[in-house]
């Protein structure tokens, strides 16, 4: 069970605004690249500026990028506007934002780089066994425990916790080591899921 469960419910919350957007001539394509751009603007912000206070915009912006995300997706399938460029930029910007956003972690007093650098590279991994998946198989793997949508609900609420409570920061090592595990897990979750159909 993870937050992508939830998708099919949050999307028709975003549907009234989905059919707008499509009405105005907007793309999947550019509100992918918007939600790639503004992870990066803001990725950059805090490295520049890694102060504890400003991780309060973590937890807002990634509401909204999942917001994006769940858009981009909903106009490529129910508008005719799905292709391949567009699912090459929709892999690679989840990539790049999750970068952007969660290295800045790295550029605050006490949080170890070593750990935060194995947790994007982890990241990226569990994306990497969801599209093998999906190579092997014809089904992208969405398995957890934690996704794309889990990470962004974690270190969103840890951006906010240490916003609040810049005097615990040094707990945020463990989150990151506990999340490290589960990115493991998550890996080895999307590659069964693909040698299981494969076996049925």
């Amino acid at each position: 069970m993870t937050l992508y469960d939830i998708k099919p419910k949050f999307q028709n919350l975003l549907r009234p605004v989905v059919i707008r957007l499509h009405a105005r001539g907007v793309s999947a394509n550019q509100v992918t690249l918007l939600a790639m751009l503004t992870s990066i603007l803001l990725g950059g912000v805090l490295i520049v500026f890694p102060m504890p206070i400003l991780f309060v915009s973590l937890p807002l912006f990634l509401f909204f990028r999942m917001a994006l995300n769940a858009i981009d997706g909903m106009l490529a399938r129910e508008f005719n506007q799905q292709s391949i460029s567009g699912a090459i930029l929709n892999e690679t910007g989840d990539i790049i934002s999750d970068a952007a956003l969660y290295l800045a972690f790295a550029f605050l007093p006490g949080i170890s780089l070593w750990l935060v650098v194995l947790v994007v590279l982890l990241a990226w991994l569990t994306e990497f066994c969801g599209i093998i998946a999906q190579t092997l198989t014809g089904i992208r793997s969405y398995r957890g425990p934690l996704g794309k949508s889990d990470r962004a609900f974690i270190f969103g609420a840890l951006g906010l916790a240490i916003a609040l409570w810049p005097q615990y920061m040094s707990v945020a090592n463990i989150v990151f080591s506990i999340s490290a595990l589960l990115l493991i897990w998550t890996c080895m979750n999307r590659c069964c899921s693909a040698m299981e159909v494969k076996n049925a």
